[in-house]
């Protein structure tokens, strides 16, 4: 108090005079600014050569450059060229004014900005590319003993980036290229105009498969970040995107693309990024997505990413829309104790119809005519802890309400329960049809067969067929468990609902789309009760390949033993379901006497005390048994060698798996 009594009793002549020298001060400094800011234009070109020089090993050079005014620079032909590569950037003409109270403060802020005739191109040549160099972390960083905190890096980055981004902006003749080892593809911007937060841009699109324009119109305020964009074609037809087609035989078009940033904001240690994007009439094709043009007629996605100390996460708020389907995702990524990966989808009551018709269109082909009446709500709980992956957690539910399918699309799961033609697809090939039905002689009922071989192949294929509903919870678990730690798809989780439904509806083609459909068709048939399972199993039994063209087990017992089903004995079942993965090399379990080789005993071996120890089998179903011996038209293809033959052995292609239980 007393402080304050002794400032006011200050005379105003002084607290003038002080004021005077601030703004002489302030006048001096900025004189000082203006006569030597041409000299601290040319140190900071300087510094900028010196560090693309030693951290990117890159040559930077600047023709001319000079101060117009107080805050306006001119720089011509600007050039950056990596070392032994391809120039990076090279720009004729640059105009730009920059924020002296920002400079001041060590804040880089762009004001306005133009730019003439200029390209930015990546190229790649061999395993040469220009642009590996800003790649690389900087080993000076200081942060990287430190355990990075994801929500203050990402607002520093994005910050800095949108304080780069002018509030008014011009660009004529500008190129951004892309030469991968002769696949190319190239943006020209033949004007783009930012002012008073309106953007507005043309671009002429090439690529070796098309040459479109396209326009981008919108609203843009970098300093109060947000920014709402969108992309049409001048052309007539859809925007094609370029390079992707020839770099990775993606094909994608779209008819218009929304971008929307909303809001930007940073409380505490949590930055929270808020907005919405929508595309119309998405199309994709890849051999590995679907056979057929993917179309998504309308998709949106209302995001909240959060960004804390610790992780990084897609909050539960948004909301993903595929035509009329509504998804709740949730996606995180922890570091706080342990690696924690978490992905929670929620999909909320919706009519069954309206989900069947909103499925995209040549992604569910064999669903298309289906009609169903009731509800439905889905909910999936997906959590992976990198430092302790036996405690995954997979857990799936969908609950029903009155759902019922009242017609059926192209697949037909009522022909499972009458006599059909059953036609496989190796190799994109069909192959000889085959009668699902008593009119073949060679089709065996159930009961016709004997019991140790629907044991064995129960054992193998599907231990708990009779009581589950087509999928097995912890088969999941156990297979994205295998395939995370080899890192590829190296198992799957394949019920005999499941390989029925591939069988006798779809192909075996490995695609999106075939996985997506078997799943959804599994689901009807098995909850649905469309089938019994006795039936399903006596059609698995008569329709899946045994061998080279043989099909079903009355062919299969013939080709191998010469015996009917129903009198195999429990070794030759055994053999004949291990052989289910692989029929057609199932001459390469045995060596040139004809016998099997020792790998296959020991896997047959291993599946008897299975059995034996699930109470299967007992020790008098084995009592008596001879070794395997292939008596039908198989052994023909088994390479025996003669008694006198002086051939050397080959077991080059030999299959030494063992079973995966």
């Amino acid at each position: 108090m007393s402080k304050q009594i002794a400032f006011m009793k200050i005379p105003k002549q002084k607290i003038y005079k002080i004021l005077k020298i601030l703004a002489v001060l302030l006048v001096l400094l900025c004189i000082g600014l203006y006569f030597f800011r041409d000299s601290l234009l040319k140190q900071a070109i300087a510094k900028v050569k010196h560090k693309m020089a030693v951290s990117y090993n890159s040559d930077f050079s600047v023709k001319e450059a000079s101060f117009d005014g107080l805050s306006s620079i001119k720089l011509t032909d600007v050039i950056l060229v990596p070392k032994g590569a391809d120039t990076l950037l090279k720009i004729e003409k640059i105009e730009t004014s920059v924020s002296l109270s920002n400079l001041l403060i060590g804040d880089v802020q762009v004001g306005t900005l133009k730019i003439n005739n200029g390209y930015i191109q990546l190229v790649k040549k061999g395993k040469i590319r220009n642009f590996d160099a800003f790649l690389k972390r900087n080993s000076d960083d200081s942060e990287k003993s430190e355990k990075r905190k994801y929500g203050a890096f990402a607002y520093r980055i994005i910050s800095k980036l949108l304080n780069l981004v002018p509030t008014d902006m011009h660009l004529e003749k500008f190129q951004f290229k892309i030469d991968d080892n002769g696949k190319t593809a190239s943006i020209a911007i033949d004007k783009l105009v930012l002012n008073d937060k309106q953007l507005e841009t043309n671009l002429h699109v090439q690529s070796k498969n098309f040459d479109q324009r396209w326009n981008i119109k919108g609203f843009a305020d970098p300093r109060n970040e947000k920014a709402d964009i969108r992309f049409f074609n001048l052309d007539t037809g859809a925007i094609r995107v370029p390079y992707l087609d020839e770099r990775y035989n993606l094909k994608a078009s779209f008819d218009s693309i929304r971008l929307n940033v909303e809001k930007i904001d940073k409380s505490g240690s949590e930055l929270h990024i808020d907005g919405f994007t929508s595309i119309t009439n998405l199309k994709i094709n890849h051999p590995k997505i679907a056979s057929k043009d993917v179309v998504i007629k309308n998709a949106r996605f209302d995001y909240r990413f959060l960004l804390g100390d610790n992780f990084i996460s897609i909050d539960s708020t948004s909301t993903m829309q595929l035509n009329k389907i509504k998804v709740k995702p949730y996606i995180s990524y922890d570091t706080e104790e342990d690696t924690v990966y978490t992905l929670k989808v929620n999909i909320p009551k919706m009519k069954a119809q309206d989900f069947i018709v909103s499925l995209p269109d040549g992604l569910f082909t064999h669903f298309q005519g289906m009609q169903a009446t009731g509800n439905f709500d889905y909910k999936l709980d997906f959590k992976f802890n990198q430092n302790k992956p036996n405690t995954l957690v997979f857990d799936s539910k969908l609950n029903k309400e009155d759902l019922r399918i009242t017609k059926y699309g192209e697949a037909d799961l009522n022909k499972l329960n009458g006599e059909f033609v059953y036609r496989a697809i190796i190799q994109n090939v069909l192959q000889r049809p085959i009668l699902v039905g008593n009119a073949n002689p060679n089709y065996t009922p159930l009961d016709q067969i004997s019991p140790y071989l629907r044991k064995c192949v129960l054992t193998t294929e599907d231990p708990s067929f009779f009581s589950h509903r087509g999928f097995i919870n912890e088969a999941f678990k156990q297979s994205i468990l295998k395939n995370i730690r080899t890192k590829k798809f190296s198992r799957g989780a394949s019920t005999i609902s499941m390989q029925l439904i591939k069988n006798v509806f779809l192909t075996r083609e490995k695609t999106l789309s075939r996985k997506l459909e078997e799943i959804l068709l599994v689901y009807i048939l098995e909850n649905n009760r469309i089938v019994s399972k006795e039936r399903m199993l006596e059609v698995y039994f008569n329709i899946i390949e045994w061998g080279p063209n043989v099909y079903g087990i009355g062919e299969a017992s013939h080709f191998y033993f010469q015996k009917s089903p129903s009198d195999l004995n429990v070794d030759e079942c055994l053999y004949l379901a291990t052989i289910i993965p692989k029929p057609r090399k199932f001459m390469y379990q045995f060596n040139d006497q004809g016998n099997l080789k020792d790998y296959a005993i020991k896997n047959q071996k291993f599946l008897k005390n299975l059995m034996f120890r699930r109470g299967l089998l007992v020790p008098e179903d084995t009592l008596g048994q001879l070794p395997v011996y292939i008596s039908g038209s198989a052994r023909s293809l088994i390479k025996i060698k003669a008694p006198d033959s002086t051939a050397v052995k080959n077991d080059s292609l030999a299959v030494d798996d063992e079973f995966d239980l």
